[in-house]
């Protein structure tokens, strides 16, 4: 399962709402400190206002802020009303012309992964993720850190190669940390 840019890119948008609940931030101030087009995060910033997690505000002097206290905003709800298609193979889809259809235990085998994925998802608030995401507080943004918990690192430090390891049902080998990301988990 691969969860779609719109979502990444929202996600990242509910992580420093999450840590600047004090004031407005802009899609502008977002665009830049992550890379991402305007456009896109207008689209973005649109749909979660439209579910009510974000208060934007519209004019010169406007942004966004979380509507919703961080900790009261499951993960799991977010990914679920954010995603489009959670069909992992074709007779999950509406469309199905899979001749198997009823009779194989591979969908039977990805229905209850993806139960698992979504009940991982479920255990965890977008305040859990923001208090566990110490990069969150390096981020350039003009907007003043708010709201936090005390800051603890992530369970794991993904990159590139942990990912293949624990998808290829590896452990991965220990990252060192970076001076950077260590020096946050201390404070």
């Amino acid at each position: 399962m691969r969860l779609t840019l719109f979502t990444d890119y929202s996600m990242r948008v509910l992580l420093v709402l999450a840590t600047r609940t004090g004031s407005l931030v802009t899609i502008s101030d977002l665009a830049d400190v992550y890379g991402i087009s305007q456009a896109h995060l207008m689209k973005v910033t649109h749909a979660l206002g439209k579910s009510g997690w974000v208060d934007t505000v519209r004019g010169r002097n406007g942004g966004m802020r979380l509507a919703i206290d961080p900790a009261k905003l499951n993960l799991g709800t977010i990914i679920r009303q954010l995603e489009t298609d959670f069909a992992l193979v074709d007779c999950f889809g509406e469309n199905d012309r899979c001749v198997l259809t009823g009779g194989c235990e591979l969908a039977a085998v990805l229905a209850r992964a993806m139960q698992a994925f979504l009940q991982e998802l479920d255990r965890f608030s977008l305040a859990d993720i923001a208090n566990a995401s110490p990069a969150l507080m390096t981020l350039p943004l003009p907007q003043m850190i708010t709201w936090h918990a005390r800051i603890k690192p992530p369970s794991i430090e993904v990159t590139p190669e942990t990912a293949h390891a624990l998808l290829a049902g590896r452990r991965p080998k220990p990252v060192r940390r970076s001076a950077k990301a260590a020096s946050h988990s201390s404070k």
